[in-house]
C-alpha cells in the first residue's frame, strides 16, 4: 500500500514539475508566464512597449541614414467640451493612460510627449493598427501586378486556404470586414474566439494559417460589417504568398525603407525563427514617430519623396465606406469602416487607424494634420467618442484654418 501511495505521490510531483516547467519554460526566452502579463492591466504600460520580451518576433530594419522628420514644436495647452464638461488635453491623456502622443502639421512634428515612463525610442505595439499596414501591402501587391483584383478569392493566391470558407472569400470582403465568418471577437467574453485564437498561436505555437482555415462561415459574405481579426490574417497570408517572403521582410522592403522610417521595428509571430508565421491581424511594434510617418504617407495620398507608392485612388477608396452597412451609425454608433480603415461620424476629410487599448493614427486631410497616440487604456471602448473629440480639438489647435479639400503636404 505504501508503495502505491509513494508512486502516486511521485506521479503528482512529476506532473506538477512538468506543468511548472511548461509554464515558466526556463530554457526559452518566451513562456506562458510572460504572456500572462497581458491579463494584468497594471502591467500594460510596460508590456505594450516590450512585446519582444514576451512573443517571438522578426525584426524590420530601418534605413541607417533615414532623416528625422522636421520639427516646429509647440505646447498644446487646449481644452475641449465633453458632454457639457470642459476638460483639458492633459486630463484626457492622464485618464486614457497615454504612453505617447505625436502631432504632425504639414509633415513636421509640432508636438511630441511621452508618459508613464515611455520614451521616443520605445517600440510600441500596434494591436489592430497593424491591420491598416496589411491592407496597404495588399494595395502595393496590386501596384506590383501580383494581385489582379480585389474580387479574387483568397485561395487564388494563398493555396493553404483552398477548399475552406476563407479560401472562397474575396479579398474585398476580407478588407471590408464582411466575410460572414462565425467568429466572436469579444475579448474576455466566455465564448470568445479571439482569446483562444491569440493564445493558441503564441502559447501553443500552432500554425496560424491552419487555425484560420478551420473557421467556417455562418452567413453570406458581403451582407454586414462583422469585425473579425482572422480576416486580416488571411490577407497577410495572401501578401506572404504573392511576395514569397515573411511578412516582416515584406514590410521592410515595401514600407519601412521606402518611407525612411526612423527606427527598427518588429512583427510578432507564433514561434521564433524562419518557420514562424506573423500574426497578421496585429502585432507590429514600432516607434511612435514611425506610426505618424505612416499616417503622413496616407495624408499625402500614398506619395513619398515624390514617388507614388500606392495605386491612385486607393487612399480615397480604403477610407470610404463601401456599403450602407459600413456607414457611421449603421453598425457602430459613431464610426464606420472602409477597407481596414475607420471613418468617424461626420467625417470631413478625416479617418483613423485604431487598435485595442487606445492605439490610434488619426489623419485630417483638410487640415494637413496627423496624430499618433499609443495608450494602455482598458476603458478605451467607452472612451472612443471622447478620443475622437480630442483628436479633432488637437487638429483644430495646430491648424485653425482648414486647408483646401485636397491639401497634401510635401513629403519630408
Amino acid at each position: 500500500m505504501k508503495r502505491i501511495v509513494w508512486a502516486a505521490a511521485a506521479v503528482v510531483v512529476i506532473v506538477v514539475v512538468a506543468a511548472l516547467g511548461w509554464y515558466f519554460r526556463p530554457w526559452s526566452d518566451y513562456a506562458p508566464a510572460k504572456i500572462a502579463r497581458l491579463n494584468a492591466p497594471e502591467n500594460y504600460p510596460q508590456t505594450f512597449r516590450a512585446m519582444d520580451e514576451i512573443f517571438p518576433h522578426r525584426e524590420i530594419a530601418a534605413n541607417t541614414d533615414a532623416a528625422p522628420l522636421p520639427r516646429n514644436e509647440q505646447s498644446l495647452d487646449l481644452t475641449y467640451d465633453w458632454q457639457g464638461e470642459e476638460k483639458s488635453l492633459d486630463q484626457f491623456l492622464e485618464e486614457a493612460r497615454t504612453l505617447g502622443l505625436i502631432v504632425l502639421k504639414d509633415g513636421a512634428v509640432v508636438h511630441e510627449e511621452y508618459r508613464m515612463e515611455a520614451g521616443p525610442d520605445d517600440r510600441f505595439t500596434s494591436w489592430s493598427v497593424g491591420k491598416s499596414f496589411v491592407a496597404t501591402l495588399v494595395a502595393m501587391a496590386m501596384r506590383d501586378g501580383l494581385i489582379d483584383s480585389l474580387d479574387d478569392p483568397a485561395e487564388k493566391y494563398a493555396v493553404q486556404f483552398e477548399g475552406s470558407d476563407y479560401g472562397e472569400t474575396s479579398l474585398r470582403h476580407l478588407l471590408m470586414m464582411s466575410a460572414g465568418m462565425d467568429f466572436n471577437e469579444d475579448y474576455g467574453a466566455p465564448d470568445s474566439d479571439i482569446d483562444p485564437f491569440f493564445f493558441d498561436a503564441f502559447i501553443m505555437g500552432k500554425n496560424v494559417d491552419e487555425m484560420a482555415a478551420a473557421i467556417e462561415r455562418d452567413r453570406p459574405a458581403g451582407e454586414d460589417l462583422h469585425y473579425v481579426s482572422p480576416n486580416t490574417h488571411v490577407l497577410s497570408a495572401v501578401v506572404r504568398a504573392v511576395y514569397d517572403k515573411p511578412l516582416a521582410a515584406i514590410m521592410e522592403e515595401q514600407i519601412w525603407k521606402p518611407l525612411d522610417m526612423s527606427g527598427d521595428a518588429y512583427w510578432s509571430q507564433n514561434v521564433q525563427g524562419g518557420d514562424g508565421i506573423a500574426i497578421g491581424y496585429c502585432c507590429l511594434n514600432a516607434r511612435l514617430e514611425d506610426y505618424a510617418r505612416f499616417g503622413q504617407f496616407y495624408l499625402q495620398d500614398g506619395v513619398w519623396d515624390g514617388q507614388r507608392l500606392l495605386p491612385e485612388g486607393w487612399v480615397t477608396m480604403a477610407t470610404t465606406p463601401q456599403a450602407p452597412f459600413q456607414e457611421p451609425g449603421a453598425t457602430y454608433d459613431i464610426v464606420g469602416y472602409g477597407l481596414h480603415f475607420w471613418v468617424p461620424q461626420d467625417a470631413d476629410g478625416e479617418f483613423q487607424m485604431a487598435g485595442v487599448f487606445g492605439q490610434y493614427i488619426w489623419v485630417d486631410r483638410k487640415r494637413g494634420v496627423v496624430i499618433a497616440r499609443n495608450s494602455a487604456d482598458p476603458e478605451f471602448g467607452s472612451r472612443l467618442g471622447e478620443a475622437i473629440t480630442v483628436m479633432r480639438a488637437i487638429s483644430a489647435a495646430v491648424s485653425p484654418e482648414p486647408e483646401t479639400e485636397s491639401a497634401e503636404a510635401e513629403a519630408p
